[in-house]
């Protein structure tokens, strides 16, 4: 037996049910949390934090599918198609049809999208800045963070 199971078996059924006990609560204030951070930085570029995952995605790989976009930040249609509306009425995104099947929608980078780099490099240094945390214990959570999203989504019984 691992030390998890010896540690929520040794629980009281109230300590299983305390709020703050529960990790899926942690993560949710933590991110609400670390958004609004996000967000004073993100106001001047006229982006959500959303719009910013978006456009990080495209920066690393720029000429992709809304599908394939969508699997890469793990976004559904519905939430995708007008956040695009969005960042092509900015300016700093294309849409158009593929030529070899008109179903696929691409989207590209224009040149004012490609400008914002210089401006998304910033915005790490200012979020950890504010919250004044140790950059290392950032990465290790960051790691852990996908280690445990992999995990789950392998062994999701839904």
């Amino acid at each position: 037996m691992d030390e998890l199971t010896k540690n929520i078996k040794s629980m009281t059924e109230d300590d299983l049910l305390r709020l703050d006990r529960q990790l899926g609560f942690a993560l949710y204030v933590s991110s609400k949390e670390i958004i609004r951070t996000y967000k004073p930085f993100l106001e001047p570029l006229g982006l959500t934090y959303t719009g910013y995952i978006t456009m990080l995605a495209l920066l690393e790989q720029d000429n992709v599918t809304v599908k394939s976009l969508g699997e890469r930040l793990t976004l559904d249609s519905g939430t995708l198609t007008p956040l695009l509306k969005r960042l092509e009425a900015q300016s700093y995104i294309t849409r158009r049809r593929s030529a070899e099947d008109e179903r696929t929608v691409l989207i590209s980078l224009t040149d004012e999208g490609r400008a914002l780099r210089a401006d998304a490099l910033k915005i790490p240094s200012q979020v950890f800045g504010v919250n004044e945390i140790d950059p290392r214990r950032v990465e290790l959570l960051i790691d852990f963070l996908h280690r445990l999203s992999n995990h789950l989504i392998e062994h999701n019984p839904a």
